[in-house]
């Protein structure tokens, strides 16, 4: 049986469908010739923006959580109504104890909630940008393909 010869065909995936952009041929331009033309835009947006849709996406500042520093204040603050607490019931240095470990936990949950409300913004912050990139790209590709006579939308 002979072995069917390698497929050497050009590819067929419009850059446009993939930007999610629909391009028309306004002057009856071949579909070689629109690709060619797909392919020049795509390099002159790269080259106007410095951005192209292929990049890793813009990345969000990673932040952590600093539980000693919560953990501390908390535990001082804890170990201060400790000692009231514990001196109403007769032992001001147990109070303190119980207290100190009961703020020492409750500044650990309080620093990891503002450490995730942070990283919350950041993701914001970064598909935001990530969002303006790809909308300045696509407005230098339509502007190349319309100069090349298509119409984009």
């Amino acid at each position: 049986m002979a072995t069917p010869p390698p497929n050497t065909a050009a590819p067929t995936v419009s850059i446009s469908k993939q930007l999610g952009l629909f391009v028309f041929p306004a002057k009856d331009q071949s579909t070689e010739t629109q690709m060619k033309d797909e392919q020049a835009c795509f390099a002159w947006a790269t080259e106007q923006t410095g951005y192209t849709p292929d990049q890793v996406h813009v990345e969000a500042k990673q932040v952590q959580a600093a539980p000693a520093a919560g953990a501390v204040g908390g535990a001082a603050k804890g170990a201060i109504a400790g000692v009231a607490i514990g001196a109403i019931a007769g032992d001001a240095g147990k109070g303190a104890a119980i207290g100190a470990t009961a703020g020492g936990l409750k500044g650990i949950g309080g620093s990891r909630r503002r450490a995730a409300a942070q990283q919350n913004q950041n993701n914001q912050a970064a598909a935001a940008k990530q969002k303006e990139l790809l909308g300045n790209f696509n407005k230098a590709y339509s502007a190349c393909m319309t100069g090349k006579g298509y119409t984009v939308q």
